[in-house]
């Protein structure tokens, strides 16, 4: 009997301690964020948030995929970025059909299929993966190398995210085109709704020529529109067309994130032997700076810990989301998507499309299926101006109940992997 039971004893362990330790870590955030202590207020969360994306994470991404990935196994790793794609193709299909049973609120219906659709794929497997590694006695072998190669395997499928978050996500989270609190995306051949002083004013930009013609802007404004709210509307149109006439390059700069380009830079520098060598092995002569790299990336997951743990102190906040439909985008997104993730990757592997005997990998890809939504929802939602609110209570609701569906998945699936 004490044979059978010490595996269930050991999986529960391997189980409950990452929870545990982020726990910790959030409860921690959240007492810093007190009124009593009050260390970590607004604005201090944004500013370490700001420190934990732009230096922490791509320090950490850079040395450790850098370190564990080659031209091979970029090869063997294919099926990454390809889960990440099935896991949101397929999270988004359930989303469309959960939004038309549930009938959310219209302005609401993307949002609801959104945030079953798009999981973090990236910031809370690293914090757990990296509290199972830290365990000595832990099923996936050496510390340090589990560690290595979980980071390499999450930033490999990152930038699919990214691409997804800041493509689709900000197409799906556009604002409603009867919102006209703010300038909407333009499109030139439907007309421009504005709001000028608190009274709406509707143009069709083609048939105002200054639009395409900037140089003529000046006359046209002295000679023509001598009302200021005409004056508006033409500073509307300018701003219009440069939109238009940028947003490639936006879109594209939106996507090149600091991780992104850390990702990207780690896979030349892993897929080219003498740089590998000179950057990253320990003989190697500027193998210093990765070492302070990886010192430096060491402090992202306490860092993005504490300010998750300040942030949910705050609670929900408003939402005109309904209880109904947040109710049901938890449950889907938490309980309903790792079971169809078990099923992806177990098809996955029975038609050999991935390493086989690598349980880690399989692990990394099981866990790209049962995490909260995508906290890049919540920057999209804050860029477009539409839903920030909602989208907040969504996460704050799914953050708290990950506590328990995760541990009991993560449960499940060493289970099944031993």
């Amino acid at each position: 009997m004490e044979q059978q039971n010490e595996p269930i004893t050991r999986l529960l362990d391997f189980s409950l301690m990452p929870i545990a330790k982020v726990l910790v870590m959030c409860a921690l955030g959240a007492i810093m964020a007190s009124p009593r202590i009050n260390i970590l207020t607004a604005n201090t969360r944004k500013q370490l948030s700001k420190l934990v994306f732009t230096l922490f994470l791509p320090c950490l991404i850079f040395t450790k995929l850098g370190s564990a990935v080659t031209l091979q196994k970029m090869l063997e790793w294919w099926f990454i970025p390809v889960n990440v794609l099935l896991a949101t193709i397929l999270g988004c299909a359930l989303g469309w059909l959960v939004a038309v049973i549930i009938k959310p609120p219209r302005e609401f219906f993307n949002l609801t299929i959104v945030m079953i659709g798009v999981g973090n794929i990236g910031n809370i497997p690293l914090v757990l993966l990296g509290a199972v590694c830290r365990d000595d006695e832990n099923p996936f072998g050496d510390p340090a190398t589990c560690n290595a190669q979980s980071v390499a395997y999450i930033s490999f499928g990152q930038w699919v995210g990214a691409v997804i978050a800041y493509t689709f996500v900000m197409r799906m989270l556009r604002p409603p085109k009867g919102d006209t609190t703010a300038i909407q995306e333009c499109d030139l051949t439907e007309p421009l709704v504005i709001k000028i002083n608190g009274q709406t004013a509707v143009v069709n930009p083609l048939e105002v020529p200054v639009v395409k013609d900037y140089p003529q802007l000046t006359a046209y404004a002295e000679d023509e529109w001598k009302d200021p709210a005409h004056n508006k509307v033409q500073e509307s149109f300018i701003l219009c067309q440069t939109r238009t006439d940028e947003k490639f390059l936006a879109t594209l700069r939106s996507v090149m994130q600091p991780a992104i380009n850390a990702s990207i830079l780690a896979l030349v520098v892993g897929a080219i032997p003498f740089l590998k060598y000179l950057f990253l092995d320990d003989d190697g002569a500027l193998f210093f700076l990765s070492d302070a790299l990886n010192i430096t990336g060491s402090a992202m997951v306490p860092c993005m810990m504490l300010v998750l743990g300040a942030s949910l102190a705050k609670g929900p906040g408003a939402s005109s989301l309904g209880m109904k439909t947040t109710v049901t985008i938890t449950v889907v997104r938490l309980l309903v998507m790792p079971a169809i993730g078990l099923l992806v990757v177990e098809g996955a592997d029975r038609l050999s499309l991935i390493p086989a005997q690598n349980k880690l990998f399989r692990f990394v890809l099981l866990l790209q299926h049962s995490m909260p939504s995508s906290i890049l929802a919540g920057t999209v939602a804050s860029i477009q101006g539409h839903g920030e609110k909602e989208i907040s209570a969504v996460l704050f609701w799914e953050h708290i109940c990950a506590v328990f569906t995760m541990t009991a998945w993560l449960v499940l699936f060493l289970n099944h992997l031993f």
